[in-house]
Parts: structure tokens; C-alpha cells; sequence
């Protein structure tokens, strides 16, 4: 199933992506998609509904985050193969984690607006993952149980904040508007392989990333393992696992970022789409 959120900012409402690809409302099934929705027998409940007979909603109608309530926004740094290659660094030993601000979660098609004084503003295609049940010291076998569903995201990030400012990656991370996360979510139930997702992003109609998950050096399952030998992840925890070669940074000879008129887009498969404008 494919689940989202529709409406405007702090005001939406559940949905689903019916067989054709229509959007429809739940709500008067499912007031909004927040994290006790996200359990194996509530997600089998959700199943059940007849999307047939749910309302359509009027089609150009803003998406948002497709979860609500989500209280952990985790990312993994450094985790594709080719993507460390471009960034001469070495392939990690254990994941790189950090966070990024709740604050930052965005809707796909939302604008993304450059902070003040920015100076070097990069994308970052994603594939993110939706606990469903909480995890705590999990076995790597039993880790994707865990997952209620993926997403794609962008993991925006303002290089000079993160690298030249001290202290955490956060810092060039968390702005607002700085992690677009959707359009929907997909269970696991649809997903047989988070290991073979593609991922594309362009800029202005230029490709700049292209990949596959195939080339990430921690799987899903490494990584809900790992992260919960030192933190629980609750349900509606979002978990982005890194981006593949292609980033602004790594542009030779010169790096290139973001401006004012420019145009983001992404795609990974089953997963959906996303477009950003850049203000």
C-alpha cells in the first residue's frame, strides 16, 4: 500500500494511492497517519479499506510527509561505495550517524528556500525507511520486521555549515524546508528488496545522481540493527541511509550548488517522485 498525506502545511490528512494512481482521502477512516498507525495489525486494517469507495482528492493537491508524529529524524553519512570514492575518504568501518532537525521535514513538491548568508547548498537523493514497531537491541535477522515502510528523500545540506562551522554535521543539515520526505509511503510488504531501489536526481533537467541501493555499503537491515544497540527507534522514527556519487561537492574541477531558480528532481522507482523549487 502506498499511504500519504494530503493538504495543506499542518492541516493534512491521511490518504492512499489507489490502483490507477489516484490519490484518495481517509479520513473519515483514519484521522491522520501518525505513528500507532504504523503497527503490523493497524497496517493489515488499512489493507482492508476499499479505496474504490474512499473520496478522491482533487488532483494538484499539496502532498506532506506521509507520517505524522515523527519524533527521531536519523541520517547515515558516507554509505555508498562510489559516493566515498568521489569524496577521497575511506569506505567506513561502522555506519556514520548523525540527525537532522524534525523541524527540516518537508513535503516533496515543497520549495526549498536557501538560508541566509548560505554559501554552498548540495542534494542528496535518498532512500528512507519508516519504523514501524519499536527497535531495541535487534538482531540483523529480525531488523526489517521493525519497518513499517520506504520513501524517498533529499537530504539537503548546506556544505559549509556542516564542514567549516564546528561542532556536528547537524548544522548544515536541519534548516527549514532542509528534508523532503515522500510522496508516500510504501509498506514493506511491497518493497521484496530495499537493496535493489534506483535512485536519479537532476537539476535543471541534468542528471547528477544515478544509482542503485545495490551500491549502499550498509543494508536497511545493518543499519535498524545498528542504530538500535544505542537508541530505541519508535514507531514513526524516519531513518534516511545515505546518497549515492553525484553530490554538488563532488563536482571536479569545481563544486556546484544550488541557486535561486533552480530545479530539483527526484525519482526512485516505486517509491515516486519528488520536485523541488529553489528559492
Amino acid at each position: 500500500m502506498k499511504l500519504l498525506r494530503h493538504g495543506p502545511p499542518g492541516q493534512e490528512k491521511a490518504g492512499a494511492l489507489d490502483a490507477q494512481g489516484r490519490t484518495r482521502d481517509l479520513s473519515l477512516l483514519v484521522p491522520d497517519l501518525t505513528p500507532e498507525w504504523l503497527s503490523p495489525e493497524k497496517l493489515q486494517a488499512l489493507t482492508a479499506i476499499d479505496l474504490a469507495r474512499m473520496p478522491l482528492v482533487p488532483i494538484g493537491t499539496r502532498l506532506g510527509v506521509p507520517v505524522a508524529g515523527t519524533r527521531q529524524f536519523i541520517a547515515i553519512g558516507l554509505n555508498y561505495r562510489k559516493h566515498a570514492e568521489e569524496a577521497n575518504l575511506p569506505i567506513p568501518a561502522e555506519p556514520i550517524v548523525f540527525n537532522k532537525s524534525v523541524h527540516c521535514l518537508a513535503g516533496p513538491d515543497d520549495d526549498v528556500t536557501l538560508p541566509p548568508g548560505a554559501l554552498a547548498c548540495d542534494w542528496e537523493v535518498e532512500l528512507g525507511f519508516v519504523i514501524g514497531t519499536a527497535a531495541r537491541r535487534v538482531s540483523e535477522q529480525d531488523a526489517l520486521s521493525h519497518v513499517a515502510g520506504y520513501c524517498l528523500a533529499n537530504d539537503l545540506s548546506e556544505r559549509d555549515w556542516q564542514m567549516n562551522r564546528g561542532g556536528q554535521w547537524v548544522k548544515g543539515k536541519s534548516f527549514d524546508g532542509f528534508g523532503p520526505v515522500g510522496p508516500w509511503l510504501v509498506t514493506a510488504d511491497e518493497v521484496r528488496d530495499p537493496q535493489n531501489i534506483p535512485l536519479e536526481l537532476t537539476v535543471n533537467g541534468v542528471v547528477r545522481q544515478q544509482s542503485s541501493t545495490q551500491d549502499m555499503i550498509f543494508s536497511v537491515a545493518h543499519i535498524v540493527a545498528h542504530l538500535s544497540q544505542f537508541m530505541t527507534l519508535m514507531p514513526g522514527d524516519i531513518v534516511v541511509t545515505g546518497t549515492p556519487q553525484g553530490v554538488g561537492m563532488g563536482v571536479k574541477p569545481k563544486p556546484v550548488y544550488l541557486a535561486s531558480g533552480d530545479v530539483i528532481e527526484l525519482r526512485a522507482g516505486v517509491l515516486g517522485q519528488q520536485r523541488q523549487r529553489v528559492l
